[in-house]
């Protein structure tokens, strides 16, 4: 059997963490079996749909590389074909005209309650020919009164649900406007979907379908419930635990390797394996090897990763993450050395691909001022002599490499008979206005001999003023 498998989210907000790991879990599905991943936007909530939200939700899937086979298919683009199959039930019998106004309804449903009974439709217009000629009515799916609907699921396995627990579902509302279970019934069967992964909040839609689907003389998919994903406080996972949009994690700094990484495991595992790149997924990948049991967001473990990727990564992959979050904090990258190198020494400190960008900026431009705490502990009067001589063997050099540059740093120390950290810390502080950097040979080799000049000479003016102050 060919698979295919689909993500149909509602484009009412951003494309969020439990919504990407469905999207992840179907897309590596029909990898994994050589099938067909479809993409399809259900947006026939008019009012709350947006083309912000799809847009958003478009970009996301970019983003972390999750590409679709067919589509996007818009569901509001499809309303001749609902309404189509809608009459055809009709004119089968297997559906019906309710002339039950909202209010009448709802009068019925606290009488239930009141009366501790499931609140349902009672089926009054079931069987009803008497139609007002001149009133506003609704279509209804005739569910079956009896037997059971048995949904094998593979994660949560054998789940059983009485018709009689079942009420008849509102198929085409009194506008005219097709419902979204109804829609979803005619989707996954004219674009053959075989199997639905989905959320658990699902589970209650899905006997309707079957028997919707089993209505229509329609093959039935295979369906798998996610559970839910929650915050590290044991609650469902909310704005209020940080970032829940996907696109907000790439905001952070995030890789979208490292956030697929993380997004897999929560409720997939393939024995102790911790790290799996997108080929490994899609090889080991098995709906069935899905937990039951909710999953909890753990950001220290999603940053563990992250910094292994960006360490792990050839640069040039991390480089083309990377340069948007230059771009976003206003560097020019054109006129230095190329991302890539630079990633290379930097990759081993930070967390972030922002964090990146921000301590990388002296690469590329001069710095505004020093950092007042490194300047005053390293830029002072006995510094002058150090900085002077390593400034005139570094202009000497002519083979602008990191040993010959590590050598003039040597040389200096030794004439001046200093320990290094005498020559190196106060070169650090006026090359890159700080105290922190990789190694002083591969930092000043990828910059302009020029530019270490005219930065020594910034810091000898800065401590010539100090000694006048």
């Amino acid at each position: 059997m060919s698979i295919t498998t689909r993500f149909a989210p509602s484009p009412t907000g951003y494309l969020h963490v439990g919504g990407a790991r469905t999207a992840l879990y179907s897309w590596l599905y029909a990898k994994s079996k050589g099938g067909k991943f479809v993409l399809r936007i259900e947006d026939t909530d008019i009012e709350r749909s947006t083309q912000e939200a799809i847009d958003a939700i478009l970009e996301g899937m970019a983003w972390l590389g999750l590409d679709h086979d067919d589509g996007p298919y818009y569901q509001t683009q499809r309303f001749d074909r609902y309404k189509e199959l809608i009459q055809k039930l009709l004119d089968e019998g297997k559906a019906y005209k309710c002339f039950m106004s909202s209010e009448e309804l709802d009068s019925i449903r606290e009488t239930q309650m009141a009366n501790g009974e499931k609140p349902r439709y009672p089926g009054t217009w079931r069987d009803r020919t008497d139609h007002p000629s001149d009133q506003p009515y609704a279509i209804r799916f005739k569910n079956p009164l009896d037997g059971v609907v048995t949904i094998n699921d593979h994660i949560r396995g054998k789940i059983d649900i009485s018709n009689t627990e079942l009420d008849d579902l509102i198929i085409q509302r009194s506008d005219g406007a097709p419902t979204y279970n109804f829609c979803v019934v005619v989707d996954d069967w004219d674009m053959g979907i075989t199997h639905v992964v989905r959320g658990e909040d699902h589970i209650n839609n899905t006997p309707r379908q079957i028997n919707i689907l089993n209505a229509l003389e329609a093959p039935v998919p295979e369906y798998a419930h996610v559970s839910m994903i929650l915050g590290d406080d044991g609650k469902k996972l909310s704005k209020r635990h940080g970032a829940v949009s996907v696109m907000q994690y790439r905001d952070d700094g995030y890789l979208p390797q490292a956030l697929l990484n993380y997004l897999v495991r929560l409720g997939w595992s393939h024995g102790d394996q911790e790290i799996f790149s997108v080929e490994e997924m899609i090889e080991l990948f098995d709906l069935d090897a899905i937990g039951q049991s909710a999953s909890a967001f753990n950001t220290d473990k999603l940053v563990w990763l992250n910094q292994h990727y960006i360490k792990t990564l050839p640069a040039s992959e991390v480089a083309q993450h990377a340069c948007w979050h230059f771009e976003q904090q206003g560097i020019d990258t054109s006129n230095g050395p190329t991302l890539e190198s630079v990633i290379a020494i930097q990759a081993d400190r930070v967390k972030t691909l922002k964090e990146l960008a921000q301590i990388s900026r002296y690469f590329y431009e001069d710095y505004e001022e020093f950092d007042a705490g490194a300047a005053k502990k390293h830029l002072r009067p006995v510094a002058k002599a150090a900085l002077e001589l390593v400034q005139n063997k570094l202009r000497a050099i002519n083979d602008w490499m990191p040993e010959n540059i590590q050598q003039a740093i040597n040389a200096t120390a030794e004439e001046l008979e200093v320990g290094m950290g005498k020559v190196g810390m106060p070169l650090r502080v006026a090359v890159t206005g700080a105290g922190n950097s990789p190694s002083l040979d591969v930092t000043l080799n990828l910059l302009y001999k020029e530019q270490i000049v005219q930065r020594i000479d910034k810091a000898l003016i800065y401590i010539a003023n100090r000694e006048n102050s």
